[in-house]
């Protein structure tokens, strides 16, 4: 008997046999030279921690930060040094170490860790074009309604729709059957890396993850894009070019960073039912969707936010001229 057909067989005859660890294998197709890239994902990581750390700083420093913008701001640093420690440390330990194994529970927690994050930072995104809507649109109301209580309020539904509404996506994977294969063309553990190596059915996996992109990613998108629908209107009503401007310079930073942030989210979804051709296009989209965003945000921030800039001055002592030029 063939050694391919008895492997097959034996898997299916032992059921009961699960896997006791995973295997990263890194990025597909580069296995030899993938470690090359360490280097500037290692400084991309280095750039997140860093400016993140320092936005939280500045805006918890400065007694002139303490609005709902840049307290919400300050949520999103947090959320994107979250999200970049939960897989860069492990991606470096693999490309550096050889660190391959990865136990079960560690890989389920690494997929609840990157969908909460990924969804918190689709929320803030949320949150911040309601802000910009309310401050445009309705500016009289604005002091009244976008409070310090509002923020937290807002902070505190985000946090427990996400918490809440991912945990059945590591629990799902878990009580899958893992009893053949184990080694998954990944850097990270991702949810269908994962559950495809699964020996059972894996329909209501798939059903809940595209049902959570949905829920959460689809109906942020759709309100983020109304927000701005709403917003663009009411500016295009005002008489003079300046006063649109003005307008339009307070949500500019926010705009980029939404669409980068989306426009992402579609084009690894895209790559992944692309994937197949060059497995290595949706696995390398993926790690960068995750690690470039905690790095761009805050240097989008800097240098279109005055006051921002001027507390980084205060902050690292350094000459308020540097920061005008």
């Amino acid at each position: 008997m063939p050694r391919d057909v008895y492997t097959s067989q034996s898997a299916t005859n032992s059921s009961g046999f699960q896997v006791s660890e995973f295997v990263l294998l890194g990025l597909p197709g580069i296995h030899e030279w993938q470690h090359w890239l360490s280097l500037p994902l290692a400084l991309l990581y280095l750039l997140a921690l860093g400016a993140n750390l320092l936005i939280v700083i500045t805006i918890h420093h400065e007694l002139n930060l303490h609005q709902p913008m840049y307290q919400l701001l300050s949520v999103l640093a947090v959320v994107d040094i979250g999200l970049a420690t939960t897989i860069m440390p492990r991606i470096l330990a693999i490309f550096w170490f050889d660190a391959k194994a990865v136990s079960l529970p560690e890989c389920f927690a690494q997929i609840y860790a990157v969908h909460c994050f990924t969804t918190m930072e689709s929320g803030v995104f949320l949150c911040m074009a309601v802000d910009r809507y309310v401050a445009i649109c309705h500016p009289l109301r604005y002091p009244s309604v976008v409070t310090g209580v509002f923020v937290v309020k807002a902070v505190v539904f985000m946090v427990l729709r996400n918490v809440l509404l991912t945990i059945p996506v590591p629990v799902l994977a878990a009580q899958r059957c893992y009893c053949s294969k184990n080694e998954i063309e990944h850097c990270m553990c991702s949810n269908p890396g994962v559950t495809g190596l699964a020996c059972d059915d894996i329909t209501i996996n798939r059903f809940y993850q595209l049902a959570l992109a949905w829920v959460i990613g689809g109906s942020d998108m759709a309100l983020v894009f109304i927000s701005y629908v709403l917003i663009f209107r009411s500016v295009l009503r005002l008489n003079s070019a300046e006063a649109i401007v003005k307008a339009l310079s307070t949500c500019s930073s926010h705009l980029i960073l939404i669409f980068f942030f989306y426009t992402t989210i579609v084009v690894v979804s895209i790559a992944q039912l692309a994937g197949k051709a060059v497995p290595i296009f949706p696995v390398l989209l993926n790690v960068l969707n995750i690690v470039i965003p905690p790095a761009l945000n805050p240097m989008v921030y800097a240098l279109r936010t005055h006051e921002l800039r001027v507390g980084f001055q205060r902050v690292l002592g350094l000459h308020e001229n540097v920061f005008q030029k």
